[in-house]
């Protein structure tokens, strides 16, 4: 398994961009860059992405599978995170969840339906 945290060693080197909108690979939905400049990289609605990402925010990645919700973690006081897991390759990470953006938070329902399948 892969190590589903952040590489902040190889994150504090990137200056990329990629806070870009995309349609949702498995939804369709059209999804808006986050308002506040960070890197969104799944749907707000069904929490799905693609993987495309070596570092998070770089695009440098040649796999482009879909990246499957598998698992709510984190708690309130820590923060939450959706842990994704590739349909293609089996690659596994965890992304923050995005509840604080004005024009399209996460789905609460989605995410506690999520929370729920795993408790």
């Amino acid at each position: 398994m892969n190590d589903p945290g952040r590489q902040d060693e190889d994150r504090k080197n990137f200056h990329g961009t990629g806070n870009d909108g995309f349609a949702c690979g498995h939804c369709s939905r059209e999804v808006l860059p986050l308002v506040q400049g960070s890197y969104r990289n799944h749907c707000p609605a069904c929490l799905w992405s693609k993987h495309v990402d070596v570092v998070p925010g770089d695009r440098g990645s040649d796999c482009g599978g879909l990246m499957e919700p598998v698992k709510l973690t984190g708690s309130s006081a820590s923060g939450w995170k959706v842990l994704q897991c590739c349909t293609a390759c089996g690659f596994e990470r965890a992304n923050r969840v995005v509840l604080d953006d004005p024009r399209q938070p996460d789905c609460w329902d989605t995410l506690v339906a999520l929370g729920a399948e795993n408790s």
